[in-house]
């Protein structure tokens, strides 16, 4: 389903004793109707879309965003409390927040909730999940659609503009390789290069 990156897997496999968060959604009708996402504390990540993909897509998140999401955990007491809002709201998937640390293991599950560390958590493995379906679709235009790559790069510029992608440094194997062959067109080239350059050197957040 998707391209694995053998070192990003040696890794996971090596960092499997860490404490580990998990999300999942399950949204019948939605795409995809299923979401997985594992994150060890050293921030090695999985990404799945089906409970028996057998070729997850990996990633590495940064030590700040690591860091984060562990916190939100930290202040949601590992999820040994109740998370669900009880409020009549629509059907938004049954989201499960677990978290795995040895013999520790805790999950919660909620439709909606008004806990506003929980809603940040939440937000934080939807942007995940966006980001990793972004490489998912730049991986497969760039190997099956050349004429879809800049709209695959505009969607991507898209997502950096509204602050919705993690971990953007990912993207750069697939954006130098577009950068470097001339048969994708030159607006694409172009595109991909100031995104790397962006990726490579972000600009400071203002204070």
């Amino acid at each position: 389903m998707k391209a694995v990156l053998l070192p990003l897997l040696a890794m996971a496999v090596s960092a499997a004793d860490l404490p580990k968060l998990i999300y999942s959604k399950s949204f019948p009708g939605s795409a995809p109707a299923y979401t997985a996402i594992t994150v060890d504390k050293e921030g090695a990540g999985i990404y799945k879309e089906a409970v028996d993909d057998d070729s997850p897509l990996l990633f590495k998140l940064t030590p700040k965003e690591t860091g984060e999401l562990f916190a939100l955990a930290d202040k949601l007491g590992h999820f040994a409390r109740k998370l669900e809002s009880g409020l009549k709201v629509a059907k938004l998937g049954v989201k499960t927040f677990r978290y795995e640390n040895g013999a520790e293991v805790s999950e919660v599950q909620f439709n909606y909730s008004t806990d506003l560390d929980a809603q940040k958590l939440l937000d934080w493995f939807e942007r995940i999940a966006e980001s990793e379906r972004l490489r998912m679709d730049l991986e497969r235009v760039v190997r099956f659609d050349k004429l879809g790559v800049n709209q695959a790069l505009l969607e991507l510029e898209a997502a950096r503009d509204n602050k919705r992608l993690v971990s953007p440094e990912q993207f750069l194997p697939l954006l130098d390789r577009i950068v470097k062959n001339e048969s994708f067109m030159h607006m694409s080239r172009t595109r991909a290069a100031s995104l790397a350059e962006d990726f490579r050197s972000p600009k400071p957040e203002p204070q």
